[in-house]
């Protein structure tokens, strides 16, 4: 390539956005090496590096029309163009590790600490059941047979023998009382 000289580099890259596939054969063959050269010492990996090489040609080949020799030289446009590849290979190469690497420490299972969840439990299930001590037995009964039992209102309603309003707001009040009790705010 260096003993080329830039303005052959120039004149084959214009006839090469007229079509001229002779044209760009032989700039091929003239910065081909240099090219692949440039995007080995950054990529490493010789695969890679090809692959590049050849999308680095491709684009030159369809963007030669945008060159313009009064703005630069031939052999600056396409190894810039190497450079521009290379770089975006690294990128979304890191990118994809990076992910791999979020969606692993993901996947990692948490640590667990049994004694502490079982009192944490323990200490909730007393708070829970000093709230409860505070209703009036028609309250605590309704609560038991909603949340404990898994009853529906109307279920509890049945089950206490009362109409489904008074259920509704015996309910209702309980919930109001043990949110104040516990300390809960919405």
């Amino acid at each position: 390539m260096d003993d080329a000289p830039a303005v052959d580099l120039d004149a084959l890259l214009v006839r090469t956005a007229a079509g001229d596939l002779e044209a760009f054969s032989r700039f091929y063959d003239l910065t081909a090496a240099r090219v692949l050269g440039l995007i080995r010492r950054l990529l490493i990996d010789g695969a890679q590096s090809e692959e590049v090489a050849q999308e680095v040609f491709l684009e030159a080949w369809q963007s030669a029309p945008r060159f313009d020799p009064n703005k630069g030289r031939a052999q600056t446009w396409i190894m810039t163009m190497a450079h521009r590849r290379a770089v975006d290979r690294i990128r979304a190469s890191q990118a994809s590790r990076d992910r791999d690497t979020v969606v692993g420490i993901r996947d990692l299972p948490t640590a667990y600490d049994q004694v502490a969840e079982t009192v944490e439990v323990r200490v909730e299930h007393e708070r829970v059941e000093v709230a409860m001590a505070k209703l009036s037995e028609p309250q605590r009964q309704a609560v038991t047979l909603a949340y404990y039992g898994g009853l529906s209102q109307s279920e509890v309603a049945a089950e206490l023998g009362i109409p489904l309003g008074t259920a509704k707001t015996r309910l209702r009040d309980a919930m109001i009382r043990l949110r104040e009790e516990l300390g809960v705010t919405t």
